[in-house]
């Protein structure tokens, strides 16, 4: 069996079909980002983690980029998006309090089609990224204890 070539085609044939099922496009992305990051900067939570954003025009042309990649396959994002977060100390609270904001937002702008695309790789990247940023506490390393002793 033979990988199928990744090419600007394919990828353009890819993002055709996303769109056409889901109503997604660049447009849409941006300005739904431009909604959910404006919003999520005036969050209690979560807007602390934007408050060292020098240039937000920057930002959000980095956020769709990245957006743009995850859900149309356009491949124009290349950046560390686990570095990029890893100074900000987030916590389990930070990404639940996200993906209620980001689904709000995503129903309210985008086609249900739209928004379930949307929030499928929302979940899956939020999941990851909390899954890299925050360790698991595992259980205290003692002696194993034999059958029916008392701790």
């Amino acid at each position: 069996m033979h990988a199928i070539p990744e090419t600007a085609e394919r990828r353009a044939a890819l993002s055709r079909d996303i769109t056409r099922r889901t109503a997604l496009d660049a447009a849409a992305i941006e300005a739904f980002l431009r909604a959910f990051y404006g919003a999520a900067r005036q969050d209690p939570l979560l807007g602390p983690a934007f408050a060292e954003v020098a240039d937000w025009e920057a930002h959000i042309a980095t956020l769709a980029r990245f957006w743009s990649s995850v859900a149309l396959m356009t491949g124009g994002y290349h950046g560390q998006p686990m570095q990029a977060h890893a100074r900000l100390a987030l916590t389990p609270a930070h990404f639940a309090r996200w993906l209620v904001l980001f689904e709000e937002t995503a129903r309210a702008h985008f086609t249900p089609e739209g928004a379930e695309h949307m929030l499928e790789r929302a979940r899956r990247i939020a999941r990851s990224l909390e899954m890299g940023l925050i360790p698991l506490p595992l259980p205290a390393r003692g002696r194993p204890q034999a059958p029916g002793e008392q701790p």
